[in-house]
């Protein structure tokens, strides 16, 4: 407690000890400030007004080695703050290749927008254009194939005698250019030829 006691001693003179250290004078300024919130002195401003001593500045030793009288710079804050932007602004030559680089990359975004406009707008028509192929397509298929059942359908109906290799034949690829296999077909084709041209007699 003898410690506390003597940070709580008074500063001599004009208020800087001889040995004080900046944080003795700061738990110093602390201890006085627990002390008159126990005492609830603060409580009286709410019907008063008036702000205790105990509550006022009593910081009147040094913090960190300066005193509050003193300052570094202008007293006003707007005086303060225009120096600074003063001292930060930036050169011209910085400040025109901001506004260059700034407008170009507006130009660049912009020019991105378009293009990606115009994409969306040359991918709707080339799938409208893609989906009318495949349904002409759909509809070209159907309609052969409706053909070709009726054409099968009319020559299964057809049982004549002796027309049984001609249907035969009408299956079968005779072109050899045509043909995909790689096996020689050819006597086969010509056997078949043979029986279209004379078919057997029971």
């Amino acid at each position: 407690m003898d410690d506390f006691d003597m940070l709580n001693a008074p500063s001599a003179g004009n208020g800087v000890g001889s040995e004080e250290d900046p944080a003795a004078a700061f738990l110093a300024q602390q201890e006085s400030e627990i002390a008159g919130i126990e005492n609830d002195e603060g409580f009286s401003i709410l019907d008063s007004g008036d702000v205790p001593s105990s509550l006022g500045d009593t910081n009147d030793g040094a913090i960190n080695g300066e005193l509050h009288g003193e300052s570094n710079g202008p007293s006003d804050a707007y005086a303060a703050i225009s120096n600074a932007d003063r001292l930060q602004a930036e050169p011209e030559s910085l400040r025109k290749w901001r506004e260059e680089q700034r407008e170009r990359l507006e130009e660049l975004d912009a020019n991105s927008r378009q293009q990606e406009t115009e994409w969306k707008e040359k991918a709707k028509v080339e799938l409208e254009e893609w989906h009318a192929r495949q349904n002409e397509q759909l509809e070209k298929t159907k309609t052969n194939n409706r053909a070709a059942e009726e054409a099968m359908i009319s020559d299964l109906d057809e049982n004549n005698p002796g027309t049984e290799w001609e249907r035969v034949a009408r299956l079968c690829d005779f072109n050899p250019k045509s043909s995909k296999q790689a096996k020689d077909v050819s006597r086969m084709r010509s056997v078949l030829i043979s029986l279209k041209q004379s078919p057997l007699v029971r």
